[in-house]
């Protein structure tokens, strides 16, 4: 394995340079990044530490960084160490710039400013934690989009994920001989979405969740043809209420929230 140092730098909360830069290293395997992460650096005195960083760890430096000054001195400091500099939103900006017309407003932080999209993502985080693992099922009618599948399928990181996103997410586990809230198979307006997983997996993830609170004995939670069984009736409820199935097993949370975002947006008539 081959380890980098890789210095994250942002005016704001660095969160975009951050995913910027793990969407890249994904692409290179037997590469351990050592990440320094540097946020909020808005002044002088601050980058002079950033700098110190650099010199310290040499190693490439992804910024996203808009007062000029800043900019300038980072990229002088960079020239100087040798360490190569990518400013990851300047394309982006420049292309966007040349097709509107205007130059951006070089603000640091806009995208996190308290707008409506903030308050709404908020109220949608609210939502979903209230109505986690089946609670409040008496008003699933408004939820935007309801997750249902049987445990360990990811519904509480993936309803999170899209309530970070705005959406207002509820998530009904599938308990072998508890039935499902009448009220589900009545939902119009929310998507309704099964989530489901290969048993073997299952019981794989079981087992360490198991073990995580110390519980190693054999139950039928583990047990791999009740789960088998658990996973074939989670298939069948599925199909008796029309949901779209989407299978987690070899996908990451933001894939499988990003097929849901696309059912959403289907059934909005969104293209």
């Amino acid at each position: 394995m081959k380890s980098v140092h890789l210095h994250l730098v942002s005016d704001s909360t660095g969160e975009t340079v951050r995913s910027v830069a793990r969407a890249c290293l994904s692409q290179f395997e037997g590469v351990t990044p050592v990440e320094h992460f540097w946020s909020l650096v808005r002044s002088e005195a601050h980058l002079t530490k950033v700098i110190a960083g650099v010199e310290a760890h040499p190693g490439p430096v992804l910024f996203t960084m808009v007062a000029d000054g800043l900019r300038e001195s980072l990229l002088a400091a960079c020239q100087r160490l040798s360490v190569p500099s990518i400013a990851v939103l300047d394309p982006a900006m420049a292309a966007l710039g040349g097709y509107l017309g205007e130059k951006s407003g070089h603000r640091p932080g806009r995208q996190h400013a308290m707008d409506a999209d903030y308050f709404r993502r908020i109220e949608a985080m609210n939502f979903t934690l209230a109505h986690d693992d089946g609670q409040l099922t008496n008003d699933l009618d408004k939820a935007e989009i309801v997750l249902v599948g049987v445990s360990r399928t990811s519904k509480t990181p993936t309803s999170l994920y899209l309530a970070n996103r705005g959406y207002r997410v509820a998530n009904v586990p599938m308990v072998p001989n508890v039935p499902l809230p009448d009220e589900l198979f009545r939902l119009t307006e929310p998507l309704v979405v099964g989530l489901t997983n290969d048993p073997a997996r299952l019981v794989q993830v079981r087992k360490s969740r198991l073990l995580s609170l110390n519980e190693e004995k054999e139950t039928d939670y583990i047990d791999i043809d009740r789960v088998k069984e658990e996973v074939a009736e989670a298939r069948r409820v599925f199909a008796r209420g029309q949901w779209p199935v989407i299978d987690v097993t070899r996908r990451s949370i933001e894939e499988t929230a990003a097929s849901i975002i696309t059912l959403v947006n289907q059934k909005r008539g969104i293209e």
